[in-house]
């Protein structure tokens, strides 16, 4: 499992979540919403510090995560992050690792 984050999706965290240095970025699993993955569940974001780290990739000093906990909602998939040009929010896709 790893994060794929686009240039347009740091951007995206940098204008709107004011990411900077030192920040930790983490995506998680909610209850609520629908994803190809997972009826019922959907991708929640947050600013928050690590705890057990199942998958991390660094950007501009800032960490983007998935908790150890949280490892189950990707079933073996990569997690790529980028930005719906057109309604200028986060899209996440799933590819199978």
């Amino acid at each position: 499992m790893k994060i794929v984050v686009s240039n347009e999706a740091l951007n995206w965290f940098k204008d709107e979540m004011e990411v900077v240095p030192g920040d930790a970025i983490r995506f998680f699993a909610r209850y609520g919403g629908a994803s190809p993955l997972h009826e019922g569940f959907s991708l929640g974001v947050t600013k928050d510090q690590p705890d057990e780290i199942a998958a991390q990739v660094e950007h501009a000093g800032a960490i983007y995560y998935i908790d150890s906990h949280d490892k189950w909602y990707f079933l073996e998939h990569d997690l790529h992050v980028n930005v719906d040009p057109k309604l200028k929010e986060l899209t996440y896709s799933y590819e199978k690792a």
